[in-house]
């Protein structure tokens, strides 16, 4: 797997795939890259931690380093070819995707990137990198939830982007990060059915105008797709039996119960899901998912031994406040969209 990863890394840092010509596949992924901050204090946000005075003693040295880890880890994930398209979860700003897309090899493919400041308190967001020679951008903006008795939105933002791949048909983007269980699973369990809700009337919304649509939603869930949220606040299937024009295929579902892209003390969840529209299901518009099917990245360099659970967890940055060194406490996930006839 080494000698594999540093082909892929000198690939990507020398241009050695080719930049020409459109692929007929298209990899995209999401992955919760666990608190990709820089290391000055903002005025508005609560990122004090994330300084070198603070809690975490987040230093410049630690930050490049988790800056070439990610450039790693994009890199091995585009396998053959430079990633199209990457959805992301924990991005404090701007500059660190401008630090990433700029200030690793990641410039040689001149990915460009999509991000709005959420009303976080924390200031972690959603954002989107993407290649341009293959997906062309028209549209995007955030997509505020607010949690009643407010008014206004106090969480982070989904993002949505709408563009065109492969030169050939539009495809609707959707990023998110529903709310954690920070707080307790039952009394955080309505904020997550809200976000299903307002994941679904987005989605609806879309289908009204455009029946054969090609909709991709991804993002950290902080749910399963058997559990309510996904299931039934945003009504994501599980097969395609009787498969409706409006309904979304959770291409996690075979995971559930058997593997993971996070892990909590002994347990993998699944939460890390990435759901598609009919359109993408039966290839009604010249485009499709590789064998119907979302995988998880799961090599080695990402994982280690864990001693208090057994098997493997995720090689993370952190743990609680102590510098581990690792990569993020998630897997990414992904799926190839091939274009045809």
């Amino acid at each position: 797997m080494k000698t594999k990863l540093t082909i892929l890394l000198l690939c990507l840092a020398s241009k050695c795939w080719a930049d020409h010509g459109f692929s007929d596949t298209a990899r995209i992924a999401f992955y919760n890259v666990e608190n990709l901050f820089d290391y000055f204090k903002d005025s508005i946000k609560n990122d004090k931690d994330w300084t070198p005075q603070g809690a975490n003693r987040w230093t410049k040295a630690r930050y490049e380093k988790k800056q070439k880890d990610l450039f790693k880890v994009i890199a091995a994930l585009g396998n053959e070819q430079p990633l199209a398209i990457l959805g992301l979860c924990e991005i404090e700003n701007k500059k660190v995707l401008q630090d990433l897309t700029r200030g690793t090899p990641l410039r040689n493919h001149n990915y460009r990137y999509i991000h709005y400041e959420s009303a976080d308190s924390r200031g972690i967001d959603v954002a989107m990198i993407y290649r341009p020679d293959l997906f062309e951008v028209l549209v995007h903006y955030p997509i505020l939830l607010i949690i009643p008795p407010d008014t206004i939105s106090r969480t982070r933002d989904f993002l949505y982007v709408k563009g065109v791949l492969f030169q050939r048909d539009t495809v609707h983007i959707m990023v998110c990060h529903f709310p954690s269980k920070f707080g307790g699973l039952m009394q955080t369990k309505s904020r997550r059915a809200l976000a299903g809700n307002l994941l679904r009337q987005k989605v609806d919304s879309i289908l009204a105008e455009d029946p054969t649509a090609n909709i991709i939603t991804m993002g950290d869930f902080n749910d399963e797709p058997s559990d309510e949220s996904i299931a039934i606040s945003f009504r994501s299937r599980c097969d395609t039996t009787n498969f409706q024009s409006d309904d979304m295929l959770n291409l996690m579902c075979r995971f559930e119960g058997k593997k993971g892209s996070h892990k909590f003390r002994e347990t993998w969840s699944i939460i890390d899901q990435i759901m598609i529209s009919k359109s993408l299901v039966k290839n009604i518009n010249g485009l499709s998912i590789s064998d119907q099917k979302a995988h998880i990245f799961d090599p080695d360099f990402l994982l280690e031994d864990d001693r208090v659970n057994m098997g493997k967890k995720p090689f993370r940055t952190y743990i609680g406040t102590r510098y581990h060194g690792g990569f993020a406490d998630h897997l990414p996930v992904f799926i190839d969209v091939i274009s045809q006839p």
